[in-house]
């Protein structure tokens, strides 16, 4: 049986962001605001149905997908940017592999005792963050 990622998470630690928001091609402004966020991750899961909501005070972001059905990702307040996304189980690790603009891009979400990790890479950047439950 899959991880049961649901809870609400605050930022602990991250580690590469200013790289990964180079891969993405953000810009110098934008990067050095997003580095002083502590953003809370709100994942609800309903067996292989997932809504992630990542707020701050900069910006908000939503994601709704199931699991093994590619769907059409718009990360508006991102790196604006479209991509075709898919999300499956690898073992407890839930991995997301976009296609887009952007290559080997996605990111992987897993819990190691009562931490959520989430490694998000691009392009040869990996960003590796850890939350906590708030």
């Amino acid at each position: 049986m899959p991880a049961d990622l649901s809870g609400t998470w605050t930022l602990l630690s991250s580690d590469n962001f200013e790289g990964y928001m180079l891969a993405l091609g953000i810009d110098f402004a934008t990067r050095k605001i997003a580095k002083l966020l502590k953003p809370q991750k709100v994942i609800e899961q309903n067996e292989d149905s997932f809504t992630i909501h990542t707020n701050s005070s900069l910006r908000n972001y939503f994601v709704k997908f199931k699991i093994g059905e590619e769907f059409e990702e718009d990360n508006k307040g991102l790196d604006n940017r479209k991509c075709k996304s898919l999300v499956i189980w690898d073992n407890d690790r839930l991995t997301c592999v976009q296609k887009g603009e952007k290559k080997n891009r996605g990111w992987t979400h897993w819990i190691e005792g009562d931490k959520l990790h989430l490694e998000m890479f691009c392009e040869g950047q990996v960003c590796k963050q850890t939350f906590q439950r708030a």
